[in-house]
């Protein structure tokens, strides 16, 4: 946990105004989280902290790559990150997470540990699908192939493309009912 220490901000002596701070993550930060989405990295973050009488906010720039594993072939390959994600931190009387971005922290805390922060958001700027690049070029070209049209409910018109067909046909039993209300 001495690892994680170095991410600890002391919020208790600093005035109302902006503070821009550095932290750089390497795999002894990933190993220190213990857990299993990130192995390994090299990650540099930004952090500029704006504290007022009533919240702090911190906007965080994380720029570096994360070792993955590829999801068709097993290798292993850097993943490259740049992300820019805000959190605010609102002074009340207990600690709770309101959303994603917005937490309640108590008016009498010392330090804030932005480890995990940067964890977070380093994982949601992540692809879902994890391929390696050499994939990545072929799984484009899947998605531009020429669709075809399997099943359809509605009525497909046929046309032909010698004669030019620019009326739909039209079922004779209901031109006779439209006759009639046009009448």
């Amino acid at each position: 946990m001495n690892t994680l220490r170095a991410y600890d901000i002391h919020i208790v002596g600093l005035d109302n105004k902006r503070y821009e701070y550095d932290f750089t993550s390497d795999s002894s930060f990933f190993a220190a989280l213990e857990q299993e989405l990130i192995k390994a990295g090299n990650v540099k973050t930004h952090v500029v902290l704006e504290k007022s009488e009533t919240m702090i906010r911190l906007d965080l720039h994380i720029v570096g790559t994360v070792e993955q594993t590829c999801d068709r072939s097993l290798d292993e390959y850097d993943e490259p990150v740049d992300t820019q994600q805000t959190m605010l931190l609102k002074f009340g009387d207990h600690n709770e997470e309101l959303s994603d971005e917005i937490e309640l922290i108590e008016r009498n805390t010392a330090t804030i540990n932005v480890a995990r922060y940067i964890f977070e958001f380093l994982s949601l700027s992540l692809p879902m699908k994890r391929l390696h690049p050499r994939f990545r070029d072929e799984d484009d070209q899947d998605d531009e192939q020429e669709v075809k049209l399997i099943y359809s409910s509605g009525p497909v018109a046929e046309t032909n493309d010698d004669e030019p067909n620019d009326q739909p046909d039209v079922d004779p039993r209901w031109a006779a009912l439209r006759k009639l209300s046009d009448n």
